[in-house]
């Protein structure tokens, strides 16, 4: 089993993928579309899934910080069901509640200019919803 992570936005999907023994999520990639526009996500995703055997995917849900689904965790859900749709296989939800403030903090830490942090935020995000997942998953 191998899992893929996915940090959805209005123009972007950030992609991260675990290691063979699930144990490490790390960066993939960052998928730029034009806004809206998922199918072309799925797309790219599709060549992503089959050249690394992925199994699962883990999505973030955006919820507001008082625990309500807005506008964001609705384009989440929907891309939920697009998912699942096209790849027949289990799509896991996970709190996402601050993960790019996370993800920020990281790239502030290791200097990365501002440029470069708008490039590869959503991955590393991405990385930080599956490794949330997979830390889940020790616990059981």
């Amino acid at each position: 089993m191998r899992y893929m992570g996915l940090d959805l936005g209005t123009r972007s999907v950030g992609v991260s993928l675990s290691d063979r023994t699930n144990t490490i999520a790390s960066p993939y990639k960052t998928i730029f579309f034009k806004e809206g526009d998922y199918t072309t996500a799925i797309e790219e995703l599709k060549e992503i899934v089959s050249k690394e055997n992925i199994t699962e995917f883990v999505l973030g849900l955006p919820k507001n910080m008082n625990n309500t689904l807005g506008e964001a965790a609705k384009r989440s859900i929907d891309f939920k069901k697009m998912l699942e749709t096209t790849f027949d296989c289990k799509v896991n939800l996970v709190d996402e509640r601050l993960t790019t403030v996370q993800a920020e903090h990281i790239l502030l830490a290791s200097d990365k200019s501002r440029q470069k942090r708008k490039k590869i935020i959503d991955n590393v995000a991405s990385s930080i919803i599956l490794e949330t997942f997979l830390k889940g998953l020790k616990h059981e």
